[in-house]
């Protein structure tokens, strides 16, 4: 049995499911934590809701958590049901961060196009994910108010934060959300004591930029990182 840490996918299918089924073999027994942000940017983000809807269906053992992309979604989706001549605001906020590659993933013209068991999968996301060392999130927590796992908000869209492990009893935070360059997350995971964060998201969408453009994976029993380089894009 192994535990994989995955981030940010953004309508990559095929590069996880290579990541997955070939470069880390993994099995029922497995246990796998993705870290939100499934859609947008890559052209299947429709393909990755149904990759992992139906690993989970299927009895896998798979945690996802929420993004802010997914927030951005759920949100344009509500707010259409209640236009139909005008584009709501939130719509064009999302389209300036990917919305219409995912619109064309559904075949689509307008949020609320998309199907209900979507929406409310993503609605049902949950907010962050507790291991033994660790706390899993999608952006970050914050750490300025008395209980930081009340502000779900910071959870996916925080850009900057400090962890203070007296509220974490000690566990660091691994996030996605920012784009790292591989060579600092794989510093910080060689080197716990310089950060006390694991920052995974390496911009998989971002193929045209040196140090970035992979999907990564962490295992955090035993610190191996894999990265699969885009293979969508």
């Amino acid at each position: 049995m192994g535990r994989w840490i995955i981030p940010d996918i953004h309508g990559c299918a095929r590069t996880v499911k290579v990541l997955l089924e070939n470069m880390l073999k993994v099995t029922r027994d497995d246990e796998l934590f993705f870290l939100g942000d499934y859609i947008d940017r890559g052209p299947a983000s429709k393909e990755v809701l149904d990759y992992l809807m139906d690993l989970q269906e299927r009895g896998w053992k798979i945690h996802c958590l929420k993004g802010n992309h997914e927030d951005y979604c759920v949100k344009a989706w509500e707010e259409d049901q209640k236009w139909h001549l005008f584009k709501p605001g939130i719509q064009k906020a999302w389209e300036n961060v990917g919305a219409t590659e995912t619109f064309n993933s559904f075949g689509i013209k307008r949020p609320r196009e998309i199907p209900q068991k979507y929406i409310d999968w993503m609605k049902n996301l949950d907010y962050y994910y507790e291991l033994e060392n660790y706390i899993l999130v999608h952006a970050g927590m914050n750490f300025r108010i008395e209980n930081p796992f009340e502000d779900t908000h910071s959870m996916i869209w925080v850009r900057d934060f400090k962890v203070d492990f007296e509220k974490t009893k000690g566990r660091r935070i691994i996030h996605g959300h920012l784009p790292e360059d591989y060579s600092f997350i794989d510093f910080v995971i060689k080197n716990p004591k310089s950060h006390d964060f694991i920052a995974l998201d390496n911009g998989v969408f971002n193929t045209k930029k040196a140090g970035m453009g992979n999907l990564m994976a962490f295992n955090p029993d035993t610190n191996e990182l894999f990265a699969q380089s885009n293979l969508d894009m």
